[in-house]
């Protein structure tokens, strides 16, 4: 896991439908840094998955601890996050499930739902995950291990970048 300070910047993306949202919560959560990884507008049609992998990659590198990531309904953010080793995605509509997300599974991004969540709800939300650090219990850190080893499982059982579309090595 990587270990960076409360200040260090906080990564944040979203695909069209996601950037009012996204747009509110930097304006409401100034007192974050925050590295905007695009849209740069939310006229243009763009696809969440590419969003999702820059930032996840961005954090399974440690280039950053946490980001959050927004879409209309935050499900396709999530999915497509999730795909990247390392990365512990949460899609949460309250701030009890982003606290338990944070405590419980230390929860490396935060996926939010634009057309489920109004601006001032959506910061809080992240505000609330910002703020609230891995309870560390034992507990919770063997669950949190055996998440990475199923990562490591399934990189393990992928199939190699050579070869062909298709995964069956043609």
């Amino acid at each position: 896991m990587v270990k960076t300070p409360d200040t260090a910047p906080i990564l944040i993306a979203s695909d069209h439908a996601g950037f009012e949202l996204k747009q509110a919560i930097k304006s409401l959560l100034k007192q974050h840094t925050w590295i905007d990884l695009g849209p740069i507008n939310g006229s243009d049609t763009v696809d969440y998955p590419d969003f999702a992998e820059t930032l996840g990659r961005k954090i399974a590198n440690g280039e950053a601890a946490r980001g959050i990531l927004i879409c209309g309904s935050g499900i396709g953010m999530s999915i497509a996050a999730n795909k990247i080793s390392g990365i512990r995605a949460a899609l949460v509509e309250n701030p009890v499930s982003a606290r338990l997300s944070r405590e419980h599974n230390d929860a490396n991004v935060l996926c939010l739902g634009s057309r489920f969540v109004a601006p001032a709800y959506g910061a809080e939300i992240a505000m609330t995950w910002l703020e609230t650090p891995f309870s560390g219990a034992p507990r919770h850190c063997q669950r949190v291990e055996k998440i990475a080893a199923l990562d490591h499982l399934r990189a393990k059982a992928s199939p190699s970048k050579t070869q062909g579309s298709t995964g069956d090595g043609k």
